[in-house]
C-alpha cells in the first residue's frame, strides 16, 4: 500500500514508510473505498493538513511523550497520558486523510473555465446562482458551489455533490427550472448563473 499522492521513491515517503506499514495492517473499511471526488483546491488542503500532521504536529507530540516517559511513573504523569491520547488522535486523523487521498479523484474544470467546454451546464465544481420560485424566499438569489464531501462549508456556500440541492442541479443548464425535495415539500428553483471559478 502506498501513500496516496506521493511517489514511493521520494525521501519523504521513505522517512514515513514505517508509519504507513502500521496503517496497512488495519481492517479495510469498504464504505470508504468509493471514489472521493474533490476539487484541486480541496485536494491541496488535505495534502497540506496531512503533511502538517506528519512533519510538525506528530514529531512534537512524540518529543513531549518521550520527555514525560523519562520522568518516571507513567500512571500519574499528566503529560504522558495527555500526550499518548493526543498521539492517538493525530494518528487517527492521518489514517483518515490518507484514505481520503487514496480514493481521491481530482475534478479539473479548466476546460470549462477557458471556454473550451460547455460552461452553461452544471457539473461538479460549478458555482451556481439560483432563485426559488415559490414560498417565503421567492425571488431571493442564493449562491452555492458544488464541491466534494470533504470540502463542505455551508457558511461559504459550499455544498456536497451528494446533497439534494446538488443532485437536482447537476446536468441542468442555465435558465432551467428544477424541482428539489425539501423538508417542507417540493420546491421549484431557477438557475440564474453558472460559473467555474
Amino acid at each position: 500500500m502506498r501513500l496516496a499522492g506521493f511517489e514511493p521513491t521520494t525521501p519523504w515517503f521513505v522517512a514515513k514508510y514505517s508509519i504507513q506499514l502500521s496503517y496497512s495492517r488495519n481492517i479495510h473499511n469498504y464504505a470508504m473505498e468509493e471514489k472521493n471526488y474533490i476539487t484541486p483546491n480541496g485536494h491541496e488542503r488535505i495534502k497540506t493538513e496531512l503533511l502538517q500532521l506528519l512533519n510538525l504536529d506528530r514529531p512534537e507530540v512524540v518529543k513531549v511523550v518521550h520527555w514525560a516517559a523519562s520522568n518516571g511513573d507513567r500512571s500519574e504523569n499528566g503529560d504522558y497520558i495527555y500526550g499518548k491520547k493526543r498521539l492517538r488522535e493525530i494518528d487517527r486523523r492521518i489514517r483518515f486523510l490518507n484514505k481520503r487521498l487514496e480514493f481521491a479523484v481530482v475534478v479539473d474544470n479548466s476546460a470549462r473555465k477557458s471556454g473550451d467546454a460547455d460552461a452553461e451546464q452544471v457539473f461538479f465544481g460549478a458555482t451556481v446562482t439560483y432563485s426559488t420560485l415559490q414560498g417565503e424566499d421567492a425571488g431571493k438569489e442564493i449562491n452555492i458551489t458544488i464541491v466534494g464531501v470533504d470540502e463542505v462549508d455551508l457558511d461559504k456556500g459550499h455544498v456536497s455533490w451528494v446533497s439534494p440541492i446538488a443532485k437536482a442541479l447537476i446536468k441542468a443548464r442555465l435558465g432551467d427550472c428544477v424541482s428539489i425535495r425539501t423538508p417542507t415539500g417540493p420546491c421549484e428553483i431557477e438557475i440564474l448563473e453558472v460559473q467555474y471559478l
